[in-house]
């Protein structure tokens, strides 16, 4: 019988996690043999699936697809975003200094103020 009791909501099952040599047995047999996916997938008992994806990244490390990520491109690409946060808080940090320290006046009127001055002052000849 079931150990647990009516009313009491099912656990999930944790995805399967399977070892990387496995994966790169099962994508070495795939492009050596030229057997279908699907029929090296159901030998080895996984997900076509699965194995399709694993193919797919392999063929992408390898440089022969263009359309998905290698696998060391989402820790690069990760790597940048934060970069660009930190360049973007440094960037907006620097600018409100600036404006501050400035009394930042915005640029019409900064040229308003420039032409007044050069009309006051004396035209010498």
């Amino acid at each position: 019988m079931c150990s647990r009791s009516v009313g009491e909501p099912r656990a999930a099952a944790a995805p399967r996690k399977y070892p990387d040599e496995f994966r790169e047995r099962a994508v070495r047999e795939v492009r050596t043999t030229g057997r279908p996916i699907a029929h090296v997938a159901k030998n080895l008992g996984i997900h076509k699936e699965a194995l399709c994806g694993w193919v797919r990244r392999a063929e992408a490390d390898a440089g022969e697809r263009d359309d998905r990520l290698t696998t060391a491109e989402p820790g690069e690409s990760k790597q940048l975003r934060v970069e660009r946060a930190i360049f973007q808080r440094v960037t907006r940090y620097d600018e409100e200094r600036l404006r501050s320290a400035l009394d930042h006046v915005p640029p019409a009127e900064y040229e308003r103020g420039r032409w007044r001055q050069q009309e006051a002052a004396p035209q010498s000849a």
